[in-house]
């Protein structure tokens, strides 16, 4: 039965790895793969071929409890501790995903309300320059700081709907486009609001704000900064730009119609509480989806009263109400993570040689590969070709916290590794697939022209991210 739960997630993994050629989905095997491995666990939980493993680390078998229980209370006594044992376990898990999905809706629902109020098109009375190495630099560093601040993914759909107006021909915008999607995955990997898998690592108190951002600002900047050098020699960013009387004619629009203060104060407002939600953290050391749940509830609040019309009707209101901004959010996202997360706590929660199965794999991987930074910087080169939300709570069920305990080094090379990887293809991240998407972006051509790049940021980074931690001992080690 183990063999059918491994199956179920290989095959479903394989099927997420081909949407493209398949046409389908990612979210429908994902949540097909999740229940899937549950319902296998647990028809072979209650046959008695299979045991499970909860967060204590006590093992359960349906009849004949490891962990004692049938001595003291006996059979029936047994039975029904291994039931509760495989429920808790069931809830536990789903709590942890839990926790995470409610983020991401708190921080998707404010983006999308900063949007509906043009809070973004503030951004492009900041780009007042014709040159288009400096419009490079400018897009780029907007790249890096807004995605640790609103998520790598928008983050690139904002700038690209930026350049939209800066840089009309096609040809040339897509290297700018590109480019982005390196600093957007740059940025995010030293935020735990960045991306859903440093996000993953900070709620489940594998690092910290404070631990994530002393290791990886140096690495991420390293990243974000070589290939854009690089590239600002490149001829496609040389020359002047001449599309700047279209983006001031916007901001006047905006300035007639009244709409710049609502918009700066959306903006300011949004991203401000966006911030505040790892501060909340720190002071009350609550979970951080309950700071995200206050943020929403101010920006919502305020949302209420400000309008970014002068006559503002209350069916103009619909258009800018959080409701609205609650049907724009990605829910096939959400429900991609949700099934993900628990096809991957089913692979951590049944026993294989007395421990979890990930937990198990890692102790393989350790026989052969003794060297953890060479096994982190494949999970980056891995996090290219497939998903690495998948990769790194895999990697969280198979590093468990008594041995590497938070912010040690191992969790934010991790973060690195995974964040910055996906930028090698165009494929390897959500930031690169939107971009795909939004600009028609052809796999090859990106290969050709953009993977290099990549390859040496990431690289670079990685090996800062080596030097720093061994000249000034940074980090914990197990």
């Amino acid at each position: 039965m183990i063999a059918a739960v491994v199956a179920c997630f290989v095959i479903g993994y394989i099927v997420i790895v081909f949407e493209h050629p398949l046409r389908l989905d990612k979210t429908v095997p994902a949540l097909l793969m999740g229940a899937l491995c549950w319902a296998l666990l647990s028809l072979g939980f209650n046959a008695g071929s299979l045991e499970i493993i909860n967060t204590e680390g006590e093992v359960f078998n349906m009849f004949n409890s490891v962990s004692g229980d049938a001595m003291e209370f006996g059979h029936a006594g047994a039975h029904e501790a291994a039931e509760e044992g495989f429920t808790g376990a069931l809830l536990h898990h789903l709590g942890k995903t839990a926790e995470i999905l409610i983020f991401l809706i708190g921080a998707m629902t404010i983006v999308e309300i900063v949007d509906l109020h043009r809070g973004f098109d503030i951004l492009k009375g900041w780009v007042k320059t014709r040159s288009k190495r400096r419009l490079l630099w400018i897009v780029g560093a907007l790249g890096f700081i807004l995605s640790a601040i609103i998520d790598n993914l928008t983050a690139t759909i904002v700038l690209v709907t930026l350049l939209r107006k800066l840089v009309p021909d096609r040809e040339e915008r897509i290297w700018y486009v590109c480019l982005i999607v390196i600093a957007a995955n740059a940025g995010g990997a030293w935020s735990p609001i960045g991306d859903v898998t440093t996000t993953m690592l900070w709620i489940g108190k594998r690092v910290s704000t404070a631990g994530l951002m002393e290791f990886l600002i140096a690495p991420s900047l390293i990243c974000f900064v070589l290939p854009f050098a690089v590239a600002s020699f490149m001829k496609p960013f040389q020359g002047e730009i001449t599309t700047l009387a279209m983006m001031q004619d916007d901001d006047e629009e905006l300035i007639e119609k009244g709409r710049l203060l609502s918009s700066k104060t959306m903006l300011f407002l949004g991203l401000g509480m966006i911030v505040f939600v790892p501060v909340f953290k720190t002071i009350t050391h609550l979970p951080p989806y309950l700071g995200m749940m206050l943020s929403l509830g101010v920006v919502w609040l305020v949302s209420e009263y400000i309008h970014p019309e002068e006559d503002f009707t209350e069916e103009r209101k619909e258009a800018y109400s959080a409701h609205r901004a609650l049907s724009r959010i990605e829910m096939a996202s959400i429900l991609f993570f949700l099934g993900i997360l628990m096809a991957v706590a089913a692979l951590e929660t049944v026993v294989v040689d007395g421990v979890g199965a990930l937990r198990a794999v890692a102790e393989a991987l350790r026989a052969v590969i003794p060297n953890e930074d060479i096994v982190i910087v494949i999970l980056g080169f891995l996090s290219a070709i497939i998903d690495n939300v998948p990769l790194v709570a895999a990697s969280m069920g198979m590093y468990d916290l008594a041995n590497y305990p938070i912010d040690a080094r191992l969790w934010h090379f991790i973060a690195y590794s995974a964040g910055t990887g996906g930028s090698m293809l165009i494929i390897g991240s959500a930031a690169g697939v939107a971009a795909m998407g939004m600009e028609r972006i052809d796999f090859i051509w990106y290969l050709k022209k953009i993977s290099g790049l990549a390859f040496l940021g990431f690289a670079a980074g990685a090996i800062a991210f080596i030097i720093i931690e061994s000249l000034f001992n940074i980090g914990v080690t197990h």
